[in-house]
């Protein structure tokens, strides 16, 4: 399994969805699932890759934030063990972080 992220598909009626086929559209591998468990603060998804750390955000606002989601994903892809110590390049997306479980 490569690098992929699993998007909340029920978070903010279809949001989840969109964020899933902009995604999916800057050749990212996505995942819908029907909940995340974090529907206090819709939308949540997961960053997760073989051997390396999962990432789980909530709160993301999919119609300011698709760009940010997807500079993360850069940042993970080149993190080795998906240990990543200056997110700020993925903009305000960081301030959403929930957990990160190491591998």
């Amino acid at each position: 399994m490569g690098d992929r992220i699993t998007v909340c598909a029920t978070c903010r009626e279809g949001a989840g969805a969109k964020l899933a086929d902009h995604l999916a559209a800057a050749g990212i591998e996505v995942r819908l699932v029907e909940c995340l468990n974090a529907c206090g603060a819709p939308l949540a998804l997961a960053v997760t890759g073989e051997g390396k750390a999962t990432y789980l955000f909530a709160g993301v606002d999919p119609a300011t934030q698709a760009e940010e989601v997807v500079a993360f994903a850069g940042l993970y892809r080149d993190a080795p063990r998906g240990e990543i110590a200056d997110a700020r390049p993925a903009g305000r997306l960081r301030f959403c972080l929930r957990g990160r479980i190491p591998d």
